[in-house]
């Protein structure tokens, strides 16, 4: 299987059972190692894995490995070992500051740098279907700094100033000044400019666009959310807050912040309030550690307050965020904590014993993953627990292999994880009963290549464990998508449906001639997808019956504005009808194209 935009697993991990088998045991009794559990055949690797196919990490462990006495730790961070490990394998062999790389058209294979993992990309992108000469052109402007990419630059906008205002107090609705409506009069643009005059029948309209209208430092910044409560839009970005009018694209609210934004959960609360993590500084030298409530509603800045560093390990530097209920969690290497999202009040934070939760992932159940300590750094020992979101106390523990560790959950409910070896350069997914035994092994035919995408949703000492998209899961069936399989303009994949009692796959449903599509999540029954634009076609929302079969389109995006929607890197959201593209990273190489990069579109009927 493959890992994601951010993170890949390694190599030769999905096809075949890789024995991760795990032992459950009762709540809060320290985890002991699992009998070896059945032989079984491995899968051999194959000789040429394509994009998104699982990439070795490296051999050695990286920062935030679980250290023996006097052991040295190896890899970047030699001279800084920690009592408890950080996720290993690709977790913690990325130093650079995003988890992220740029993707050169979806499918492609993808350079490895030393001392990173290879993302996976988004499956967008302004390269896709481009010549190689327009590709090495925009490249050209890149550097490898540390494993991390960084786009090069002329300017010295090292230091921004914050955006004026406050974070107790939200600012009026406003009208966007880069709101184009697509409505025939340009609002701005050029005449022959507007966005629907090439609309096809039968083609959505094009409902709005904005470009970016915040001054970033000169390494761009990653955006969060979307967050989509009622008629409101909301995403975060650098040192600001903003709710958007999803019928018109214009800004409703702007909450300023006084500093970066660093975190944020994948969901909100069901009454639409959501913790970002702010950094608690504007140096290079500021951690992840100031809390912010916010109602997603009116912009309203709520509680604050500061995560107390506990112990020399208690690393802040990244933080994790997820909710479940009216919790919210703070997971990183050494500590975590868990904050009552309504009023701010501390529910319970680091439990006693050898095994500390590092990460979770929130929505109708609350997931843990923790790391034991251990004698040997390149044989980790994790677990995985349901955990009482108002006591933090686990309902049930079940305990990979000793080796395997806690990469991703996929699903909460269906529970399905993802789980990696390092040291063999495998890749796992298993589905746990609501009791925490084993359901089922994932278990991928050899000519699949599988593909997740999990943005830049990644911490370097910390991790994300929810958030990723190309996935889709009902009671009975996960969906996941495959890679893309060909080149130039035949590129295609599949959704492949897998049964969650037995392993196996279910069916195999084929994008149309010379797209790709991605799994979303569910939509009445059926599986939502999107499929992403071509070079010359416009993307669109479709479903795919449980049953499978050909999609069916729902939202046919214009063909005339591909080139627009074909984002860098992006996030969909499909709600109420309406189809929105969301930038999930905003960066130019200089003011003017900061201000001309566009940050959403929006389509309906």
């Amino acid at each position: 299987m493959t890992q994601p935009p951010s993170q890949q697993p390694p190599q030769g991990g999905f096809g075949a059972p890789q024995d991760p088998q795990g032992t459950p045991q009762p709540p809060q009794q320290p985890p002991t190692p699992p009998a070896a559990p059945p032989q079984m055949p491995p899968t051999p690797p194959p000789t040429q894995p394509g994009y998104g196919y699982p990439q070795a990490p490296g051999a050695q462990p990286g920062y935030g490995y679980p250290q023996s006495p006097g052991q040295a730790t190896p890899g970047p961070y030699a001279q800084q070992p920690g009592p408890y490990g950080a996720p290993a394998g690709p977790y913690a062999q990325q130093p650079g500051p995003y988890g992220q790389q740029p993707t050169v058209g979806y499918g492609y294979p993808q350079q490895q740098y030393p001392g990173a993992p290879t993302p996976g990309g988004s499956g967008g992108g302004p390269f896709k279907g481009k010549p190689a000469l327009v590709v090495a052109a925009a490249l050209a402007g890149l550097l490898v700094v540390g494993g991390g990419i960084f786009l090069a630059t002329s300017g010295g906008d090292d230091e921004k100033k914050p955006v004026a205002g406050s974070t107790s107090a939200a600012p009026g609705p406003s009208a966007s000044p880069t709101v184009d409506q697509g409505d025939g009069k340009g609002d701005g643009r050029e005449a022959d400019d507007d966005l629907n005059a090439g609309r096809k029948a039968g083609e959505a309209k094009v409902l709005w666009l904005t470009t970016n209208d915040v001054d970033l430092p000169r390494n761009g910044a990653d955006v969060y959310g979307p967050w989509i409560v009622g008629d409101t839009l909301v995403k975060g970005m650098y040192r600001s807050v903003t709710g958007y009018s999803v019928a018109d694209g214009k800004k409703k609210w702007t909450l300023a912040l006084p500093a970066d934004m660093c975190a944020a959960p994948a969901t909100a609360t069901a009454d639409g309030k959501v913790v970002i993590g702010v950094k608690n500084g504007t140096t290079d030298k500021a951690d992840c550690a100031d809390l912010q409530m916010i109602d997603l509603n009116t912009g309203k800045a709520g509680w604050k307050k500061s995560v107390t560093q506990n112990g020399t390990w208690d690393m802040l530097s990244d933080i994790g965020l997820a909710i479940s209920g009216d919790t919210v969690t703070v997971g990183r290497t050494g500590n975590s904590n868990a904050y009552r999202v309504s009023d701010g009040k501390e529910l319970f934070g680091k439990p006693s014993g050898n095994c500390q939760p590092f990460a979770f992932a929130g929505g109708p159940k609350l997931i843990s993953a923790s790391s034991c300590r251990t004698d040997d750094a390149a044989n980790p020992q994790h677990r995985i627990q349901e955990v009482d979101p108002t006591t933090g106390k686990a309902k049930w523990t079940y305990t990979p292999k000793r080796g395997w560790e806690v990469d991703k959950v996929y699903s909460v409910s269906p529970l399905v994880v993802s789980l990696t070896q390092s040291e063999q350069k495998k890749w796992s997914i298993l589905a746990l009963k609501e009791n925490g035994t084993l359901r089922s092994q994932l278990v991928g035919d050899k000519e699949d290549k599988f593909s997740v995408d999990c943005g830049h949703d990644f911490a370097i000492f910390g991790q994300q464990l929810e958030g990723c998209a190309g996935i889709a899961a009902d009671a009975n069936t996960f969906y996941m998508m495959t890679e893309d399989d060909t080149s130039g303009t035949g590129r295609t994949n599949k959704v492949i449906a897998f049964d969650l009692n037995t392993g196996k796959p279910k069916w195999k449903a084929a994008a149309p001639a010379e797209r790709t599509m991605k799994p979303l999540r569910m939509e009445g029954g059926n599986v939502l997808v999107y499929l992403e634009p071509s070079y010359d076609k416009g993307g669109a929302i479709a479903t795919i019956a449980p049953t499978g079969g050909a999609p069916k389109v729902l939202l046919q995006h214009p063909d005339s504005t591909t080139q627009i929607e074909n984002f860098f890197s992006s996030k969909i959201a499909y709600v109420g009808g309406r189809s929105f593209i969301v930038s999930d990273r905003v960066s130019a190489s200089n003011d003017e194209e900061e201000k001309e990069q566009t940050t959403m579109m929006a389509f309906g009927k």
